[in-house]
């Protein structure tokens, strides 16, 4: 399985991390948003994500807010 970076995401890790949330969801017995040839959760999240079916959002820490 070859993972393509959308360009939405500025890094890896955050693909990786929105990925595993959603995986967890699948896991929990969340419906997919796609049909897919893969069974396993990881593998259905990681095409999610690369199709971006999944939202997200970046949320600032409350420290950083209170210093600015």
């Amino acid at each position: 399985m070859v993972i393509r970076i959308p360009n939405h995401f500025d890094s890896k890790f955050r693909m990786i991390l929105v990925a595993a949330e959603r995986a967890k969801q699948l896991q929990r017995g969340a419906p997919p948003r796609i049909d897919a040839k893969a069974r396993k959760p990881a593998h259905i999240a990681l095409e999610e994500v690369e199709k971006n079916l999944v939202p997200y959002q970046i949320l600032e820490d409350e420290e950083e807010e209170e210093e600015e």
